[in-house]
């Protein structure tokens, strides 16, 4: 699908190329009405006329995209996404690219700014995360064919090249550590359930707890954000039957699952033993340090940043898998005391 002109517009509305001109500048020649349905028309297909000089002479715009469907509060404190962009922009700046952010409420409006971006020529490429089922982003950006690079899965992305790591790998790591030091309940508190990494790692949760005889296991959903953590790990620990471990989908999550746990007067790990996913510096800075399945975030960004890049050079990308996250023990971890 090449980018809207204006040619485009003349022809959808039945009009010269001049009158489209007018239409779009504010100038005399062209009829209320017509000025209302040329502007409408441009709008449909995504053409902004303060991008048309740019268009027509088919230059690199120099910047690739990231639209983030998250609230805007929770990136100040998402370890993640920081060291995800840092690793992006270690790449970009280095051969001259910026990167535009964009954060948005929902998958559809993460397609409408493809959409504008493409048509304005604002980016030649764009970072794609938090891969869904059915993911409606991915024939949008197919059929437009915006060079792309998935960050999450695997999953059916079409022609679009993805970079993920072995999700499920790390958990059935966590879940052996938790039971060969001895705890036969544990929890998980999930990030959101809707996301295809989610679904892998409880998936993995589930299947590698059945498997070991952890019959009480149970995932808990949550959104990544530290209240949402916190208010999961009380639900947990009021029962009667609490965990003894929790693994946590992040790192934020997990400090306010510490956090509540000792406003409950549970001793961690004496009590309850913690492991974060995702080993930012969060987890070294509480007392006592997070025990967390560990991966290089920025390194991670920084495959993805160069793989983008290919893409839009024209090279071949195929698909990546990057290496399971490790199990980092420190202090939140131990035997539990019943044993």
């Amino acid at each position: 699908m090449k980018r809207p002109t204006i040619a485009d517009i003349a022809r959808k509305a039945g009009v010269s190329k001049g009158a489209v001109s007018y239409a779009l500048n504010g100038q005399p020649g062209v009829s209320d009405a017509t000025r209302q349905r040329i502007v409408a028309i441009a709008q449909e297909i995504g053409f902004n006329p303060n991008s048309a000089a740019r268009a027509l002479s088919g230059a690199s715009a120099r910047a690739v995209g990231l639209t983030l469907c998250r609230p805007a509060r929770i990136l100040s404190i998402e370890p993640f996404f920081m060291g995800l962009i840092s690793g992006f922009e270690q790449e970009l700046a280095a051969r001259s690219y910026a990167l535009t952010l964009q954060v948005v409420a929902t998958p559809q409006t993460e397609t409408e700014v493809y959409r504008r971006w493409w048509g304005e020529r604002r980016v030649d490429g764009v970072f794609v995360t938090d891969l869904r089922e059915n993911d409606i982003r991915i024939p949008v950006l197919n059929e437009l064919q915006l060079p792309a690079v998935v960050i999450g899965g695997p999953g059916d992305t079409g022609e679009l090249a993805q970079l993920w790591s072995d999700d499920a790998g790390a958990i059935t790591e966590a879940v052996g550590y938790l039971m060969a030091l001895g705890h036969r309940r544990i929890a998980r508190v999930g990030g959101l359930p809707d996301l295809l990494h989610t679904q892998t790692r409880t998936r993995a949760f589930t299947e590698v707890c059945a498997k070991l005889g952890l019959s009480e296991a149970i995932t808990v959903p949550s959104d990544y954000t530290g209240e949402e953590g916190g208010r999961a790990t009380r639900r947990l620990l009021i029962n009667a039957e609490r965990p003894t471990a929790i693994i946590y989908d992040n790192d934020v999550m997990a400090v306010a699952g510490l956090s509540v746990a000792q406003e409950m007067g549970l001793s961690v790990p004496g009590d309850l033993s913690i492991v974060a996913w995702d080993d930012s510096p969060l987890c070294s800075l509480v007392h006592p340090p997070l025990t967390a399945l560990s991966r290089d975030i920025a390194a991670y960004g920084a495959h993805a940043a160069r793989q983008l890049l290919a893409a839009i050079a024209g090279e071949p990308v195929g698909d990546v898998e990057e290496g399971t996250a490790h199990l980092t023990p420190r202090g939140s971890t131990a035997p539990p005391r019943e044993n």
